[in-house]
């Protein structure tokens, strides 16, 4: 039947309506409906209403005996007026249902920047839109919108997503930030100033960590850098593995704030005012996770091909070096070498413990992958010997 059509896929049948259903066509479209269900009994349900135009009484009680046998079905791509009807009527009480998004093009926009979730472009001088990699983003959006919405409550001044977009086959969280540059692009743009803006952006990442949460209000960095750990059983000799499992074990355990993902370009100036973006990341933990995570972004995602930070940041290796020379100077309040040495050495640990066990998997056994391993176990297997602890509260 034209109005009706099922996709199967994963263990999900998905009935897709179109045009209308209503007292004339009802009988037919149930029929169709019908069959598709017996076709598929134990799988979930979903119906797809992005070219349903309208919807009559008899097409909604067709829908509430599906509902019937399938407690769990859900109701996607639901226009704003079908779903003022579902609404009005006490569907969306009782059925998920998932309004349809507005479809986005970022072709020939600029790109703001890059992380391993998402990639965030300026759709246009007052918009900028983050592209998450997942095609089933949809609870990683409200996971970052809520994170998000706690980190301003809390005082952290964040740009907080007001909509989604269907970007491709992927979503899209959208932000307003009129004219925000980020500081990556007014390190470039300002060379003179660098080191002003290397001041505030390292008095805010002191403004995050000095908020403190409550235990289990954002993911705990200690506990996922563990099961990090873990992972590494089988490719470090047993007395590193044995050595670093211990010394992220001993990482006292803390309740202040982690951004995760600090880096220039993710935080913005927007008329004076800095902003926090891409808080999907947002966690607590020991300063030690972040400056793990600061560390990859400046120079250990770059230790090899110097060019990455290019890419990555829009800034040369060398300023790269020096932004992150001048974040733990200035971060630490100290000129001790020795000790900013130490506090780098530990930082390159939980770094290279991350990047160890991302390029395997995702890299493995390619070239690239085979290199950067090789590397990452050396420094691991020297650098763990040389410490006794990796806190640094």
């Amino acid at each position: 039947m034209d109005n009706v059509n099922e996709v199967y896929q994963d263990g999900a049948l998905t009935i897709a309506l179109s045009g209308h259903v209503d007292t004339n066509n009802a009988p037919q479209v149930e029929q169709a409906v019908n069959g598709m269900l017996e076709a598929h009994p134990k799988d979930s349900v979903i119906i797809d209403m992005e070219k349903l135009e309208y919807i009559s009484s008899a097409g909604l009680r067709i829908i509430l005996r599906v509902r019937k046998a399938h407690p769990e079905l859900r109701i996607i791509n639901v226009s704003s007026e079908i779903y003022d009807i579902l609404e009005m009527t006490g569907f969306t009480e009782m059925i998920t249902v998932e309004k349809a998004y507005k479809r986005v093009s970022v072709e020939g926009c600029e790109t703001i920047g890059e992380g391993s979730n998402g990639k965030v472009y300026r759709l246009d001088a007052e918009t900028i839109i983050k592209v998450y990699k997942n095609p089933d983003s949809l609870p990683d959006i409200k996971r970052e919108r809520e994170l998000a919405r706690k980190a301003f409550v809390l005082g952290i001044p964040t740009a907080i997503p007001y909509g989604v977009v269907k970007v491709g086959d992927s979503y899209g969280s959208v932000f307003e930030l009129l004219s925000a540059q980020s500081f990556s692009k007014l390190i470039v743009k300002e060379p003179e100033n660098a080191d002003k803006y290397i001041g505030i952006y390292v008095d805010l990442l002191k403004k995050i960590h000095g908020t403190e949460l409550k235990k289990g209000e954002m993911p705990d960095m200690k506990e996922v850098t563990v099961g990090r750990t873990e992972f590494l059983k089988d490719y470090l000799p047993s007395e590193t593995y044995e050595k670093l499992h211990s010394l992220i074990s001993d990482v006292p355990d803390n309740n202040h704030m982690l951004h995760g993902d600090y880096h220039t370009n993710n935080v913005m100036l927007q008329n004076g005012e800095v902003l926090l973006i891409d808080m999907d990341t947002l966690c607590l933990g020991d300063p030690i996770f972040e400056f793990a995570s600061i560390y990859l972004g400046y120079l250990g995602f770059s230790e090899i091909d110097h060019n990455v930070t290019m890419s990555f940041l829009g800034l040369p290796y060398e300023t790269c070096r020096y932004i992150w020379d001048e974040t733990l100077r200035l971060y630490f309040g100290t000129e001790d070498k020795d000790l900013l040495a130490s506090i780098e050495k530990k930082a390159i640990i939980v770094g290279q413990l991350r990047l160890l066990r991302r390029t395997i998997k995702r890299l493995g056994n390619t070239e690239e992958g085979k290199r950067q391993i090789e590397l990452s176990r050396k420094h691991l297997i020297e650098l763990v010997p040389q410490v006794d602890s990796l806190s640094l509260a």
